[in-house]
């Protein structure tokens, strides 16, 4: 065997290893600590929905990171953007007069998000939430207290006012999260925000008071 075919097959075998590398750690960990740490909560929750049997909610956890975990997320538009917080903002001012169906609204508008951001979407629910729970494992719960919520509103009555508003909260950190450029896009928005202050417009923007506040306002 000549020396150049040596090398040559070196280096296509030193390519397949740190591209099976590159693949393993964009997948992220599978088991053990590794999982524990990159699921935080999710992975209590998973624990306890299978009583307790740590192995049992490892292996779905690791069947969430091989199905999702190299999910290639698409970034969002500017204008996207700004016409999903303006409807986040009129969901929550929607809260004070009908929180049902703020709470309902919410619950479609992240579906939406989600799915305009590269997740499962066509509907399918566990399954746009088992993706989302591999990559913002720590606001996933949000979206699930939101879902279940505004379903239970649909059918029996439902949750009382100051359930649907902690759980309007709490889906609030997962939007945010979903809808907040990417590390690539932040240094131009930044820049655009610079260019912004020096415009006419600048300062005219307005606080939206929290959820907590304007439903205690209503109701004095």
């Amino acid at each position: 065997m000549s020396t150049g075919l040596i090398i040559a097959l070196i280096v296509i075998v030193a390519v397949a290893v740190v591209a099976a590398v590159l693949m393993s750690r964009a997948r992220g960990p599978r088991h053990g600590a590794g999982l524990k740490r990159r699921f935080g909560p999710e992975y209590d929750r998973a624990v306890a929905r299978h009583d307790g049997d740590t192995k049992a909610a490892e292996r779905e956890l690791a069947e969430r990171v091989e199905r999702h975990g190299d999910l290639r997320v698409r970034s969002l538009e500017p204008v996207e953007r700004e016409r999903y917080e303006a409807r986040w903002t009129a969901v929550q001012e929607r809260f004070v007069d009908a929180p049902r169906d703020a709470v309902a609204e919410a619950d479609r508008l992240i579906a939406e998000l989600a799915a305009t951001r590269g997740f499962p979407a066509d509907g399918h629910y566990e399954d746009q939430l088992a993706a989302l729970s591999v990559h913002h494992a720590h606001h996933v719960e949000g979206y699930r207290r939101v879902h279940r919520v505004a379903q239970a509103g649909a059918h029996d009555g439902g949750a009382g006012t100051e359930e649907m508003r902690e759980a309007l909260v709490q889906a609030r950190a997962l939007f945010e999260e979903l809808v907040r450029p990417s590390r690539h896009e932040a240094g131009r928005h930044r820049t655009g925000a610079e260019a912004d202050r020096t415009s006419p417009a600048a300062g005219r923007g307005h606080h939206t008071p929290s959820l907590f506040h304007r439903h205690q306002a209503k109701e004095s």
